[in-house]
């Protein structure tokens, strides 16, 4: 896989896909309330990419505070309507809907909800996904078959996996994959799913950390999410990958598909202006900076990711909403109980 210039793919789509809609508001928009401040959880070169794309049609600067979701979030209940945050962009769905349960995000514009299928968004409007991703089963295709993997992540928990498996407890979205299996199955099971993983399973740092383990023969097959394969193809190369993906399907919850969103403070001070970036988001150019940024599947459906992505359609995910897998004290304490804290 050619590694991409993604800097460059951004702004480049900024300049082509944003100048139709850039017209006489340029500076209009520049001028109204002075810059927005971004409380950014998602990867930072994801956020940039849009950031800069935004900036570079409307003349809008964006000061981005960087952090991980779960703490940006605690930080915005801290600092209650004295917050500075305009917009929090969270890498997982769970940190924004807690801002959402407590009445901090302002509704977003029906418009731009109107721009992203409905499963890609809050039901009650006050956020909406920026981007989606799935979980998968990365595995060495040197050490183990296809057709050897399980046919769910539930199995990855029992003994004949010991020593064969990695996983991130400390991923949101692994956290979220054991809520969606308190949906699917009962909270017994997800706790014994944990408690599984932590008797036979190895404890990776990072979901790069995992793949990059699996691509080098350290251990056979981790649980992750799609987008961290390309990352590590793209400084290896694709036709040298010995990590392969499986995508389980059948509505297992290792099929799981999550979602970043971002939604606005009620207490933002510049509402119209947040209203625009968090439109922009996911407008056409929006989402084409970001598919040039990551492997992640943009909430549109006009528009296309570089990468060599799994279908949507095809992923065939259990039946789990943000809203599902968004107890993230619920989250903390099974992975307490299962000794993963």
């Amino acid at each position: 896989m050619k590694r991409l210039d993604r800097r460059a793919f951004a702004a480049g789509l900024a300049a082509a896909g944003g100048a139709a809609l850039l017209g006489s508001g340029r500076s209009a928009w520049a001028n109204e309330g002075g810059a927005l401040t971004l409380y950014n959880g998602q990867h930072a070169e994801t956020t940039a990419a849009i950031v800069e794309a935004f900036t570079q049609q409307t003349g809008v600067q964006v000061a981005i505070r960087r952090g991980n979701s779960a703490q940006l979030a605690n930080q915005i209940i801290e600092e209650g309507q004295a917050s500075p945050a305009d917009v929090f962009y969270s890498e997982e769905s769970a940190p924004i809907a807690a801002l959402a349960a407590r009445g901090l995000l302002a509704p977003a514009q029906p418009d731009t909800i109107a721009q992203v299928h409905s499963q890609f968004a809050a039901k009650d409007g006050s956020w909406v996904g920026v981007s989606a991703r799935c979980r998968v089963v990365a595995y060495n295709v040197d050490m183990i078959e296809p057709e050897a993997l399980p046919g769910s992540v539930m199995d990855f928990a029992n003994p004949e996996w010991r020593g064969r498996v990695g996983f991130v407890p400390t991923s949101g979205e692994f956290q979220a994959q054991a809520l969606a299996i308190v949906k699917l199955k009962g909270r017994e099971a997800a706790l014994d799913w944990l408690k599984g993983l932590k008797a036979n399973g190895r404890v990776y740092n990072g979901n790069v950390a995992a793949v990059q383990a699996v691509q080098r023969g350290e251990i056979p097959t981790a649980l992750v999410n799609n987008y961290y394969w390309f990352r590590v193809a793209d400084e290896v190369g694709a036709d040298r990958m010995k990590c392969q993906l499986q995508y389980l399907g059948h509505k297992d919850p290792g099929a799981l598909v999550t979602l970043s969103g971002a939604g606005i403070l009620k207490s933002s001070k510049r509402q119209e202006l947040a209203q625009r970036l968090l439109a922009f988001m996911v407008s056409v150019p929006g989402q084409q900076a970001l598919v040039g940024a990551v492997a992640e599947y943009p909430v549109r459906p006009d528009v296309k990711s570089p990468y060599p992505l799994k279908p949507l359609d095809e992923l065939d995910p259990p039946d789990v909403s943000p809203e599902d897998i968004a107890d993230s004290d619920l989250a903390r304490d099974l992975r307490r109980e299962a000794g993963l804290a």
